[in-house]
């Protein structure tokens, strides 16, 4: 398998060490299994990569208060 280099902070390398699912995980290992967390698809068939971002997208911007409840936004236009 070839391998790459990728730049991380220090701040997300810490966070990835926290994740170590055994002593000698490798980030390889970490980042692939968070990425396995995004589902692949449904009983209608496969995500597109480009939904799949979008999924995760949303999922940090709802944990970083990004996003605004079905409430907030029907108060925001009247309805």
């Amino acid at each position: 398998m070839e391998m790459t280099t990728i730049q991380i902070s220090k701040e997300t390398r810490e966070k990835l060490n926290g994740l170590r699912f055994y002593r000698r995980a490798t980030y390889d290992e970490i980042i692939e299994a968070l990425v396995g967390l995004v589902p692949k698809g449904d009983s209608e068939g496969e995500y597109t990569d480009e939904f799949r971002a979008s999924l995760l997208r949303s999922l940090t911007d709802m944990r970083s208060g990004r996003s605004y409840s079905s409430d907030q936004v029907k108060k925001k236009l009247g309805a």
